[in-house]
């Protein structure tokens, strides 16, 4: 899927009262992160609906009409998501608007049991890596050095245990983070045997993710 412009709204097909500025998904167009703008009372039908699931009059998925006229897919599954109400607009073109953040809670706090996590960024962030490497830091079981970061991400997009989520609509990109621990510890246990990872930091070069 091709980066979007910032400034482009995408229809709910579902919910035509609805749009949405920004949109995250995963490889299994699983909702990830959307902001959805509306009139109050068709923000809290639509959020209804996806409570219901896929019951009568509810929602397990829904489609975004693109800029090309196609419907991209969204899989909900909403025990795992959250919701924010973050801003409303009185006086606007189209009455009173809310708008409202809806998110997979991974973005908020890794599952540690099965070290996996998400992540959310400004497409532009400089500070991509230094959030990623703090990230993996905070989900992963094994102690890891500051000065191993280079070393530690590379194995892990190598081994796409991180990698981007490939769906990314308006200013957000995500990460995902998959650890399989007991390959990582081997790898890591190899490099420290080699003198590869070692207590003391060393100069290395700068490391550079794909976006």
């Amino acid at each position: 899927m091709p980066d979007s412009p910032r400034q482009s709204l995408f229809r709910i097909d579902e919910c035509p009262d609805l749009m949405v500025d920004g949109h995250v998904a995963d490889k299994d167009n699983n909702l990830v992160f959307s902001s959805v703008w509306g009139r109050d009372t068709a923000l809290q039908q639509f959020l209804a609906r996806l409570t219901l699931g896929g019951g009568e009059d509810g929602l397990d998925h829904f489609h975004l009409v693109t800029q090309d006229a196609r419907a991209l897919p969204t899989f909900v599954n909403d025990e795992c998501l959250e919701k924010r109400l973050t801003r409303g607009y009185r006086q606007t073109l189209f009455g009173s608007l809310v708008n409202c953040w809806i998110f997979d809670r991974r973005c908020l706090k890794p599952d540690k049991t099965n070290a996996t996590a998400l992540s959310l960024l400004p497409r532009d962030s400089a500070y991509r890596i230094e959030r990623l490497w703090a990230l993996v830091k905070e989900t992963c079981p094994l102690p890891l050095l500051d000065h191993w970061q280079d070393v530690v991400l590379n194995i892990l997009q190598a081994r796409d245990m991180l990698e981007p989520l490939p769906v990314a609509l308006g200013p957000l990109t995500g990460f995902r983070l998959h650890m399989d621990v007991p390959r990582l510890t081997t790898e890591l246990g190899l490099l420290i045997r080699a003198g590869v990872l070692t207590a003391e930091p060393r100069a290395s070069e700068p490391l550079r993710l794909a976006a």
